[in-house]
């Protein structure tokens, strides 16, 4: 399973939290981002719905697949 971590750390002039290379916006407080670091993993974390989807690859060729609401990933906040 995939386990995707959120790192607070210190930027642009304030705090910030960092998954897969993204940051978000800088907070005042390194408490401030470490709580929104939270509630970015627990709400990334929350089942969504069971979809289909239809997509079209390099070649031309059509793809349908179901995406299942049930498959997230793990996460965590380090900082």
């Amino acid at each position: 399973m995939t386990v995707i971590t959120y790192r607070v750390l210190r930027h642009d002039g304030g705090w910030a939290y960092e998954a897969n290379g993204t940051f978000s916006e800088s907070f005042p407080t390194r408490a401030a981002a470490r709580a929104a670091a939270r509630r970015a993993a627990c709400e990334q974390a929350l089942p969504g719905k069971t979809v289909p989807i239809d997509y079209e690859d390099n070649e031309g060729k059509w793809h349908h697949e179901v995406a299942g609401g049930d498959d997230r990933p793990k996460t965590r906040v380090e900082g």
